[in-house]
């Protein structure tokens, strides 16, 4: 999360491009019509005002931030963690540089300078100076912000990520799947964190997907029945019984908890009381299955074949995102331009009065 090499930064670069070639959101009619009387009704997008993110370890987030409060008419005052403190200084500096040069003021791009802790504290009571706060980071952070902040906060974001692989799945697609939502990149908050497997298809499914496993260097933790059927492997394979908190952790490692479960019911309350609400997946061909599971789990990003990791801002065609919220109000999944706006009603009359 801290690396931000050649091939990272032309990433960045594109996605910065992307979000400036993007329509501008500011002044957009969302809906208009005329009232019985006459006058014009319009609802229309405008910014929020000023965005504080508190955010750790991931540089990138200083330039994606920036960017996307930008394009909504926003300022942003940006505050990074310790780890990447010189990174994210250059980074903002060089963001104010470009607002200055696009006619802007400099201060459109506020960062803090000293990752002192209590500037934190300080932040979550400027409810008088801004309109939204955002932190990204560990649920620690999360948490904190969520109990102090005195300005509204998108609180989500903690991703404990399900996949369950029903008795209809094909077997190669579920194993690709599951391997990609895994270890492609394991510590973001859309990376899986656990697995369950219909029991009639538990043993030759878990049995393929060990081995690309085991190739990845991904630690299993299982349940009885899952371990009986990878016990045999212990030798060249990174397998052992679950404990008490595997269920229901956000790991942000090569760790991976699996569950062998009798239906799709069983998986359903299974994420019921786990999940975070974040990124929830089924492998599966019955589409009756498929359809229960998208339209009963409760998540910000549900996906029927496909891996947890495309539950992303880019991936959603919204170039980056501020965050990706669990919330149900305001916004929910990867916040994008219009997520981190608002709007107000224009009504236009002709000396028109109320009796």
């Amino acid at each position: 999360r801290l690396l931000l090499y050649a091939d990272r930064i032309g990433v960045l670069a594109s996605a910065v491009i992307y979000i400036a070639d993007l329509d501008d959101p500011v002044g957009e009619v969302l809906e208009e019509r005329q009232a019985y009387n006459g006058m014009l009704i319009r609802r229309v997008r405008v910014p929020l005002g000023v965005i504080g993110v508190i955010y750790e370890s991931r540089p990138n987030v200083t330039i994606d931030i920036a960017a996307l409060c930008l394009k909504a008419g926003n300022a942003v005052i940006l505050r990074g963690g310790k780890e990447a403190i010189r990174t994210n200084s250059a980074l903002a500096s060089l963001a104010r540089e470009l607002v200055v040069g696009a006619g802007l003021p400099a201060d459109s791009v506020q960062f803090v300078e000293t990752t002192d802790r209590a500037l934190v504290g300080e932040m979550l009571e400027m409810d008088d100076c801004i309109d939204m706060l955002v932190p990204r980071g560990s649920s620690e952070l999360v948490h904190m912000v969520a109990e102090k902040a005195k300005m509204p906060a998108v609180t989500g974001g903690i991703g404990v990520c399900h996949a369950y692989v029903d008795a209809s799945a094909d077997i190669d697609k579920a194993v690709d799947v599951v391997f990609n939502a895994k270890a492609q990149r394991h510590t973001v908050c859309n990376a899986l964190d656990t697995l369950l497997v219909h029991e009639n298809v538990a043993g030759p499914f878990l049995n393929r997907l060990s081995d690309r496993l085991s190739d990845a260097g991904v630690e299993v933790r299982t349940d009885n029945r899952a371990l009986a059927l990878l016990g045999p492997k212990r030798r060249t394979f990174r397998v052992k019984r679950a404990g008490e908190n595997d269920f229901g952790t956000e790991f942000l490692a090569l760790i991976l908890s699996v569950k062998v479960v009798r239906n799709l019911d069983e998986a359903l309350e299974h994420i019921r009381y786990y999940g975070s609400g974040h990124s929830e997946a089924v492998i599966a061909d019955d589409t009756t299955v498929v359809e229960r599971f998208l339209n009963e789990v409760d998540a910000s990003a549900v996906f029927a074949n496909a891996s947890t990791r495309f539950n992303d801002g880019g991936e959603f065609g919204l170039g980056a995102e501020v965050a990706i919220s669990t919330n149900k109000l305001h916004a929910r999944g990867p916040m994008g331009i219009r997520e981190i706006m608002s709007y107000k009603w224009v009504v236009i009359g002709d000396g028109h009065v109320r009796t």
